[in-house]
């Protein structure tokens, strides 16, 4: 309990070092009309807050593990690697596959292509149908130059969503690419 409180207490502390515009895509589904397509940009040391609809300070405890999962997202799509990781870190459940796989790809694209293997084969073992860890998993085999395992992945992604998915035109086309050069 007290590790957590800790956790929390330094993640409010460091969130303005993590800063990162924080994209909301609106909801597109939902009643109540309008586009769904809203996106909001947050300043720097501000962060969205989904109940309220708009960027506030943050604040101790307001961070659930999916504003973690977005927030190290949008850090590790920017390129901020370090920062993602340490962002995705404090998430609560170490066993979110969708925490799991950005830690990979972080680390992946860090440099750490062994640590990033180890966070998609246990996002893989929590769940082993989620297709953009199966591509992403490829490609670090290709990495190490490990053809064999990056041909796999993209077996086992033709199982289950056919060729027609973007992973698995994405890692078919990077598998491609390796062949070539």
């Amino acid at each position: 309990m007290r590790r957590r409180l800790l956790i929390q207490v330094l993640a409010v502390a460091a969130l303005p070092l993590f800063a990162v515009p924080v994209f909301s895509a609106g909801e597109g589904g939902g009643g109540g009309g309008g586009g769904g397509n809203e996106t909001t940009q947050c300043k720097k040391g501000m962060v969205w807050d989904k109940k309220l609809k708009k960027c506030v300070a943050p604040k101790q405890g307001m961070l659930d593990d999916d504003n973690i999962y977005e927030a190290g997202h949008a850090l590790a799509m920017a390129g901020r690697y370090d920062e993602a990781i340490a962002v995705l870190s404090l998430a609560a459940d170490k066993q979110d596959p969708r925490i799991l796989n950005y830690l990979g790809y972080s680390h992946r694209h860090s440099g750490r292509v062994t640590v990033g293997l180890g966070y998609y084969e246990e996002a893989l073992r929590i769940d082993p149908d989620y297709t953009l860890v199966r591509e992403y998993l490829g490609e670090a085999h290709l990495q190490i130059g490990d053809l064999a395992g990056a041909q796999e992945q993209l077996r086992e992604i033709e199982k289950r969503t056919g060729k027609g998915s973007r992973e698995y035109g994405m890692l078919s086309e990077q598998i491609d690419h390796f062949m070539k050069s």
